[in-house]
């Protein structure tokens, strides 16, 4: 049976989480882009980068308070 006909695992929110968490940083093996690519599906991708997003501005405002009100 040739690897073409096997369909892709499905990934996890956890595998989403991570690929979602490298590319805030910027660091990611072309392997791995393209084995989440085959796994991850769109709608999981939007879900956790929106929720990276609001806590990332979250933190960056709680940040700021902080830093002005010493």
């Amino acid at each position: 049976m040739s690897q073409d006909l096997v369909p892709p695992k499905k990934g996890s929110i956890f595998r989403t989480i991570v690929a979602i968490a490298w590319s805030f940083i910027g660091i990611r093996k072309s392997s791995e882009f393209q084995e989440d690519i085959a796994r991850i599906t769109p709608l999981h991708i939007m879900l956790v980068g929106f929720v990276a997003i609001f806590l990332f501005v979250i933190g960056l405002m709680l940040l700021v308070k902080l830093v002005v009100a010493t």
